[in-house]
């Protein structure tokens, strides 16, 4: 006689077991995945705050040199306006002398019944307006700039015959009474010991 086993009882029991094993082994995963992902985010996080806390002292580093460039900068343009000055006050130290001799010159190469009403100095070319009481002494005027050591390349702009108003103004400006205008460069003199190496 063959006894009947009835197995479904134990089935069922064996499947509710297993449905807890893997409700029990979901919950497991789902704690350690959020587990992971906190320890992650955390991480995440703090090197996220690092870096901020990096690019903050950059950004504080970064003020303070555009801080001493700018004080460089001025340090350098305050340097170029004194270097400009000083450079200023040597030429005109230096020049200084020099007027003196132009002027000098401009006297001692003026002939007799020639006399100057304008003298304009533009760098180191002057133009120089006046009045001759005729050609030849405009000539000798010109000869004399020419020779001076002081004078260079004199050029002959204009010369107008004193019309009948000035000649009354001027008084006892002759006939042949001309105004002229004339340019001339300021030269150098050399040295002694330049012209006895020539």
């Amino acid at each position: 006689m063959t006894t009947m086993i009835n197995l479904l009882p134990w089935r069922e029991e064996r499947r509710k077991q297993r449905q807890h094993e893997f409700i029990a082994m979901l919950a497991f995963a789902a704690l350690m995945a959020g587990l992971i992902f906190w320890l992650w985010k955390g991480m995440v996080e703090s090197q996220i705050a690092d870096q901020q806390t990096r690019n903050n002292h950059i950004q504080s580093e970064i003020a303070k040199l555009d801080t001493q460039i700018k004080e460089i900068n001025e340090l350098q343009r305050r340097r170029d306006q004194l270097v400009a000055r000083m450079k200023v006050i040597q030429e005109l130290q230096g020049n200084r002398p020099t007027i003196v001799y132009v002027f000098d010159q401009l006297v001692r190469t003026l002939p007799e019944g020639v006399y100057y009403t304008l003298v304009e100095r533009t760098g180191d070319s002057y133009r120089i307006e006046g009045v001759a009481e005729s050609n030849n002494r405009i000539s000798r005027l010109m000869r004399n700039l020419a020779a001076s050591d002081w004078f260079v390349e004199p050029n002959l702009l204009n010369v107008n015959a004193l019309d009948e108003s000035q000649r009354g103004a001027e008084g006892e400006a002759s006939a042949q009474a001309n105004t002229f205008a004339l340019t001339v460069k300021q030269g150098s003199p050399r040295s002694d010991d330049e012209e006895a190496g020539q």
